[in-house]
């Protein structure tokens, strides 16, 4: 059971860390394996067997590659943590149309990537604690005990677009730690079930500390379907994720239409705060 993972520390020896923000590090592909018809598992190799990555829980890598002459990069959210020690996970969909993920997928074991980090504003820092850089030199802190996560699959989510995974990185962070009482709420969007990323670990992750809902937009829907239909609105985030207080931290993760023109209208006409809404 995730909620009953205990955590060992590692405090009595601090591990090498491989992510350099200023330098590209090359880690070599040494597993791979096909999750979906569209999505792959990548387990690439550290340094060392005792190195870690070096990804504060919130923030991502950038995964770059000279394709037909051009320098494409594109964010990619692990879904391991430093506490594995040797090697990275990725999970990733492919698109026919993706550049990077139709690279990725052609990748053979042996094969390397260049990797920097770690990017991004955002950093759970464990216990409902939230760092977030406003700006170069103003970092704030927010508390709380609940998190509403509101995360886009395909039909929303522009190629560049890390999807769930950041969501996936903060729920195994809260779940893993016996002395985290955070309360999750997911509420994850696809077209069809066949679409939803993660969907067995995610399933299997419920428990007191962490609600997951999906809901699909395209039809046709299983007739053993127990969870919401249609695009995330208004509605079904007053039904389902905590209300707007003081305790209360929402994140969203897809691309500015999502964004702005979906939840951020609908969190606000629902009494949110704008300083306690994340968006990844």
């Amino acid at each position: 059971m995730w909620c009953c993972y205990s955590f060992i520390s590692w405090k009595q020896k601090k591990s090498p860390v491989t992510l350099n923000r200023t330098e590209k590090i090359a880690l070599t592909l040494v597993e791979k394996s096909i999750v979906s018809h569209d999505t792959r598992k990548f387990r690439f190799s550290l340094p060392t067997s005792e190195h870690v990555l070096g990804l504060p829980v919130g923030s991502f890598i950038n995964v770059s590659a000279f394709l037909d002459g051009k320098l494409v990069v594109r964010p990619y959210t692990p879904i391991t943590s430093d506490d594995e020690h040797g090697y990275m996970d990725l999970m990733i969909k492919v698109y026919k149309d993706g550049k990077m993920s139709t690279y990725m997928d052609s990748l053979k074991l042996g094969d390397k990537i260049q990797v920097r980090g770690p990017s991004g504003k955002i950093q759970y820092l464990g216990k409902g604690l939230f760092e977030v850089e406003k700006s170069k030199n103003n970092r704030v802190t927010l508390s709380c005990k609940n998190v509403g996560m509101i995360a886009g699959g395909k039909q929303w989510y522009q190629r560049r677009v890390r999807g769930i995974t950041p969501m996936l990185q903060i729920i195994r962070e809260v779940l893993k730690r016996d002395d985290d009482t955070t309360k999750l709420t997911l509420l994850f969007s696809n077209k069809t079930e066949s679409d939803i990323l993660c969907r067995g670990m995610l399933d299997e992750m419920n428990c007191p500390k962490l609600k997951v809902l999906h809901t699909l937009s395209q039809a046709p829907i299983p007739q053993d379907w127990c969870h919401p239909t249609g695009r995330v609105n208004k509605e079904m985030i007053e039904e389902h994720l905590p209300p707007p207080s003081e305790d209360t931290v929402i994140l969203i993760c897809g691309p500015t239409g999502m964004v702005k023109q979906t939840c951020l209208p609908a969190l606000q006409d629902l009494g949110y705060e704008e300083d306690r809404i994340l968006v990844f």
